[in-house]
């Protein structure tokens, strides 16, 4: 609990360290994205994207639990449909792998699944394995380096039928104060196998400021880089331990 409060959000990649045995992290926050693809206009509500880290059993383990709601209005023309509902529920565990050394990253695996108890309207209707490979390096007291490789099952929102969908990240974090941190990051998501789902690149950067040791507040913002990507999005949340 002395040591530095380490998030997974609010960027795309996540920590490649975990929250420490007997240590318990809750993470949440909201986010808006739009987009329009010259005939829809799609306007989403995300929230309240919690996330429970629950350290177990050693230092390098950690549990993990998301929830999360939608709400999403897309308009053609004069017609606005509205949908909304809870997604399946997530769960994982992360394992810390090693620590930095030299040139080698910091580096930790997270084996994860949802599972279909979300509402219709959001739920993939059957079980998303997967997992996300992180690394990370500390290039200074300030300026650090992260990414991540990420491989999950999904399903094709159009047809239902499954795939495979890769993901791959790359963010830069600096320090700015002893309070206040940033930083700017790619991701993308790479469907194989789909009927119908794009690939989607996209740019975002955002802040930090830590009120206490054990509460974080964040800013996010981002926009897509191609076509089939939201025009953009915007978020806050926070971190808070115990």
């Amino acid at each position: 609990m002395d040591e530095p409060l380490i998030g997974d959000r609010p960027d795309y990649t996540e920590s490649s360290t975990t929250v420490g045995l007997g240590v318990k992290q809750l993470e949440m926050g909201y986010t808006y994205s739009y987009d329009n693809d010259g005939t829809t206009r799609t306007k989403s509500h995300s929230y309240p994207e919690t996330l429970w880290r629950i350290g177990m059993y050693a230092e390098w383990l950690e549990l993990r639990i998301a929830y999360n709601y939608g709400d999403v209005y897309e308009t053609t023309g004069a017609v606005e449909t509205v949908t909304s509902g809870g997604e399946d529920l997530y769960l994982g565990v992360k394992i810390a792998l090693t620590p930095q050394d030299g040139v080698l990253p910091e580096t930790a695996l997270v084996l994860q699944s949802t599972v279909p108890s979300g509402d219709d309207v959001f739920s993939a209707g059957d079980a998303l394995p997967g997992f996300n490979y992180i690394y990370s390096w500390a290039l200074d007291d300030d300026w650090s380096l992260a990414g991540q490789t990420q491989w999950n099952r999904a399903v094709d929102g159009q047809t239902g039928d499954a795939y495979s969908e890769f993901s791959q990240s790359v963010a830069i974090g600096k320090s700015l104060s002893d309070r206040l941190g940033g930083y700017y990051e790619w991701y993308c998501l790479i469907p194989d196998g789909a009927d119908t789902e794009p690939v989607e690149h996209y740019m975002n950067g955002g802040f930090t400021y830590l009120v206490h040791n054990n509460l974080q507040l964040d800013f996010r913002v981002g926009f897509g880089l191609n076509d089939k990507s939201d025009d953009y999005f915007v978020g806050t949340g926070l971190i808070f331990r115990h």
